[in-house]
Order: C-alpha cells, then structure tokens, then sequence
C-alpha cells in the first residue's frame, strides 16, 4: 500500500484542488493572504497524511496525522471568512467545507486505527508477574 492508496489522502487532494480553483475562479484571487492561507492549509492537510504515512512510529505517524486534522478544519474555518465575506459562491463553499468535514473525519479514523493498534501490541506484550 502507498499513501495515495489512503481515502484520507484523496479527499484531501481534492481538498487542495477546490482551494486552488477556488483561488483562481472567484474574488478571492484578488485577497492575497487568504487565499495563500487557505492553500497552504489545505496543502498541509494533504502533505502531512502522506508524510504520516511514511513514517515508522506508530507516535510519529499519529502526530503527523493529528496536524493533517488540524490543517483540515483551519481550511473549514477560513471558508466561514469566504462565506460570511461573500468571496466565493455559496455553493463552492459549502461543497469544500464538506470535503475538509471528510478529510478530518477520515483522519480521525486513521488516528483511532494506529491508536487501537498500539494499545492492543501494548496488552499484547509480555506481563512481569
């Protein structure tokens, strides 16, 4: 399996691509530092599930997939601010706010699966008495 195999990645993917289209195709081409945060956000969002899992540590993997999440709802926030600014169509919001929903609930999965994981090779192991 690779990182590109992962749902996760692939909602986030089109989550980087809906901010990028939506940087190009409505008014918020012309708000510079918001459409480089909400990009760079949802960016993160897509690096760090892959980076995550690429990593060896169970820790390791967690924290990177625990920043994916986070990078998620930064994007799901900065959308209100496009929303409640009338920056881009409802519809086109409201669609990418969806996708950063998923992105953060399919993260979340991963993280309980790594956690799950990790607690069952800990009763696993062998007891001292």
């Amino acid at each position: 399996m690779k990182f590109e195999d992962l749902i996760a990645w692939q909602k986030a993917r089109e989550l980087t691509n809906a901010a990028y289209r939506m940087g190009r195709t409505t008014r918020l081409n012309k708000d510079f530092s918001l459409r480089d945060q909400l990009q760079r956000a949802a960016v993160s969002s897509m690096t760090n599930l892959a980076e995550g899992f690429d990593r060896s540590h169970l820790a390791e993997k967690i924290q990177f997939w625990n920043v994916a999440k986070g990078s998620a709802g930064e994007v799901k926030s900065l959308l209100y601010v496009v929303s409640d600014n009338e920056i881009a169509p409802p519809g086109t919001v409201q669609s990418a706010q969806s996708l950063a929903s998923e992105v953060s609930a399919l993260t979340q999965g991963l993280i309980n699966s790594l956690s799950k994981s990790k607690r069952s090779r800990r009763s696993d192991a062998p007891s001292d008495s």
